[in-house]
């Protein structure tokens, strides 16, 4: 892969999920600490509670990241109010980040933090499925945007400049009829079976099954790209070491780049080198003082 060294411009940092290599992903305090190590912009993962709610979480079920089990589409917000989201990680949260009830937030609650950061700074969304709401999943979401003062055409609210993230090339298409393809950005990876299977807990045949659905769905994510039908592209960083040709494709026809996850000094160079738009980090601050 030829590393451009006439490219002197800093890529945006963006906080994954928050400063998460210091917090618990997705918390008050993990957004907190990546405003005050001055990231560019945070990511957060979405989901639907029972009752409609849009709350920042990565997983589907709630065991991984808190003390409670089961699906988050089953329980609602105040039921999951209850839950410790922090604890986890195991790091002390001081006092100013507030209190352990205070971690769990909502998509709101994440847009309130943002304005009192008081400079401008980027909000990229991903938009998780399979969910068992489907599309209503980014209906919601835009509902509730809309009803936080966010407009379209520039996809900003106040000082924050919102874009929106899928692996899903019907959640992007599904985006596209209603936001411009520049603040839309096309998530794609390779597919790991074995990853799969342990991530979801399936079993071979079932865990083959999904692996050739998102296989397919891969497939459509990169003609998505190939053909400009949106303005970002969102690769893993593996995916950039071992698909050179088509991320140089991509970057020469105008695609925006947001890769993920860049946590190594090794992979900020490569970033830097290739002219790659935005890092996405657990470490903003580490990349930040690299960069």
């Amino acid at each position: 892969m030829t590393i451009d060294e006439s490219r002197p411009v800093r890529p945006l940092v963006y906080a994954h999920r928050g400063s998460s290599a210091a917090f618990a992903e997705h918390t008050r305090a993990a957004y907190l600490r990546a405003i005050a190590e001055g990231a560019d912009g945070v990511e957060c993962d979405v989901h639907l509670t029972k009752d409609q709610h849009v709350v920042l979480l990565h997983d589907a079920n709630l065991d991984r990241t808190s003390d409670g089990t089961g699906p988050v589409a089953e329980r609602t917000l105040d039921e999951l109010r209850l839950l410790d989201f922090s604890s986890w990680k195991g790091a002390r949260i001081p006092t100013e980040y507030g209190a352990r009830s205070e971690q769990f937030l909502t998509l709101p609650e994440l847009l309130d933090i943002l304005r009192a950061a008081a400079r401008p700074i980027g909000l990229a969304i991903e938009l998780k499925h399979p969910s068992p709401y489907q599309l209503k999943l980014e209906d919601r979401v835009l509902e509730v945007l809309r009803a936080e003062g966010w407009d379209s055409p520039s996809s900003a609210v106040d000082n924050i400049s919102v874009s929106f993230m899928s692996f899903s090339p019907d959640s992007v298409r599904h985006l596209r009829k209603s936001i411009p393809g520049d603040f839309i950005c096309q998530l794609v990876d390779d597919i790991n079976v074995e990853e799969i299977r342990e991530e979801l807990g399936l079993g071979p045949f079932t865990g083959g099954a999904v692996a050739n659905v998102m296989r397919a769905a891969q497939l459509e994510g990169e003609r998505i790209l190939d053909e400009g039908e949106v303005g970002m592209a969102g690769p893993g960083i593996d995916y950039v070491r071992q698909h050179a040709r088509a991320v140089q494709r991509w970057l020469e026809s105008g695609r925006r780049f947001r890769v993920w996850t860049v946590d190594s000094e090794n992979d900020v160079a490569l970033c830097q080198g290739l002219g790659i738009h935005e890092i996405t980090t657990n470490r903003p601050a580490q990349v930040l003082a690299q960069l």
